[in-house]
């Protein structure tokens, strides 16, 4: 229960069960870092609610038809190819695109 947030509401419990619900929190997601367990006691019933914290974003892209995050796994054909794009400008006047 050490660096996890505990709400506990509409009972008690014991520490053992408590630690067996941030046990089970932790073995769900392991790759991420446990900071809220919310636990609602219903009776017999127990709601349980985890958070967790934010992973970082990885921006993905389409580039020459691949779907990726960085350059640094392509081949020297293709970093080739991505340098030798073509950025195509949109044009501001609609008048210039559409002729009729």
């Amino acid at each position: 229960m050490k660096n996890v947030e505990l709400n506990i509401t509409g009972g008690t419990l014991d520490d053992k069960e408590i630690q067996a619900y941030v046990d089970r929190g932790r073995e769900n997601m392991p790759s991420q870092k446990l900071i809220a367990v919310d636990i609602n006691v219903d009776g017999e019933y127990v709601d349980l609610k985890y958070s967790y914290d934010d992973r970082p974003f990885e921006r993905i892209r389409r580039i020459t038809g691949y779907l990726v995050g960085t350059l640094d796994r392509f081949n020297n054909a293709k970093r080739a190819e991505v340098l030798d794009r073509v950025t195509h400008n949109v044009a501001d006047d609609y008048e210039d695109v559409y002729v009729s």
